[in-house]
């Protein structure tokens, strides 16, 4: 498209509800919903639960990429965590398998805030309600940027 920016429109198609029981993994159920919906162009609107433990990593400097940056160690928080919000985007690779791009913000027991793109290994305490919705006339792309040597999103129309 430009220098700036990669971009393609399309619309909401229709919404679903999720409630991952105790012991989910919560990427392991949110992609099983997806496939379960036939989803793999959407966003998750909502998301908030409780957590039985969680393992996350957020970005940190890496010299040894090309641009510098990439998402560091898996981060591991023990015991009861709140969810107190979670979005992200719900993509395919080239070969149609479905990519789920998560973040979330949490709380422990303490009130302490933490936050960070979720990786597998977060299992749901007594629930997670999800709010998904598909998207129609675009294409929720995800790649390996050969430039940055990081997957990245890559949305274009369809």
């Amino acid at each position: 498209m430009n220098d700036i920016l990669e971009m393609a429109q399309g619309n909401l198609t229709r919404v679903i509800a999720v409630r991952l029981r105790p012991g989910t993994d919560v990427l392991t159920g949110l992609t099983e919903a997806c496939r379960h919906a036939n989803i793999n162009n959407g966003v998750i609107l909502s998301a908030i639960g409780s957590l039985d433990g969680v393992a996350y990593c957020n970005p940190v400097e890496l010299p040894d990429k090309k641009a510098g940056y990439g998402y560091g160690e898996v981060l591991h928080l023990t015991g009861p965590i709140e969810l107190t919000a979670g979005s992200g985007i719900i993509c395919h690779d080239d070969q149609g398998n479905t990519n789920l791009h998560v973040h979330m913000s949490l709380s422990d027991r303490y009130g302490g805030a933490h936050g960070g793109h979720l990786v597998e290994g977060t299992k749901v305490l007594l629930t997670v309600d999800v709010v998904i919705a598909e998207i129609g006339g675009l294409v929720m792309g995800r790649k390996f940027d050969e430039e940055l040597e990081v997957p990245l999103f890559a949305p274009k129309q369809a």
